[in-house]
């Protein structure tokens, strides 16, 4: 089994679609770690804030499989993918890390090259693996986080998940 790291945000009525995630992945992958839920504001565009978090769950299955569902979940809940790369989102399911393994297939690439430069992504990924080490960076998430001086650090809002994180999804 891999431990796998997925990154999820929503902007379009964000509290249904993060929880409508969260039931879909559990629906799929079983029981999860769920990080802490921030409220920050959208990066490279202007649109209305977003949830963001990050969860953990293992997996046996190929990580081209699991690459592939995350899309197929966010196809299911109005990913519309004809849009600028940076626009809004009812559902971004961002595949984060599968194991320690390094990737570089097509659109497949992990660790996810961005990781360590926005903080919605650095900051839940320290949480739930503090101790894990980057399989390229060669440092703890923890430490990564530490010295982070990248985009939105300081935008980061932490808010209430009960009622947006079913209670069944959370291992």
């Amino acid at each position: 089994m891999e431990r796998v790291y997925v990154s999820i945000g929503s902007n379009v009525d964000r509290a249904a679609n993060l929880r409508a995630g969260l039931s879909a992945l559990h629906a799929r992958f079983g029981p999860m770690a769920v990080s802490t839920i921030y409220e920050c504001p959208a990066v490279g565009f202007e649109g209305d804030p977003f949830y963001n978090c990050v969860v953990a769950f293992d997996s046996n299955e190929p990580v081209d499989t699991v690459h592939a569902e995350l899309h197929a979940i966010e196809d299911r809940h109005g990913r519309d993918r004809s849009q600028p790369k940076f626009s809004p989102r009812t559902l971004d399911l961002d595949l984060l890390l599968y194991g320690d393994r390094v990737v570089r297939e097509g659109r497949l690439i992990l660790p996810r090259p961005d990781i360590d430069q926005v903080a919605f992504v650095l900051a839940p990924l320290a949480e739930l693996a503090s101790e894990r080490v980057h399989p390229a960076r060669q440092e703890t998430f923890t430490e990564l986080w530490g010295r982070f001086d990248g985009v939105g650090a300081d935008d980061l809002v932490p808010i209430d998940p009960g009622p947006l994180v079913p209670p069944e999804v959370i291992e």
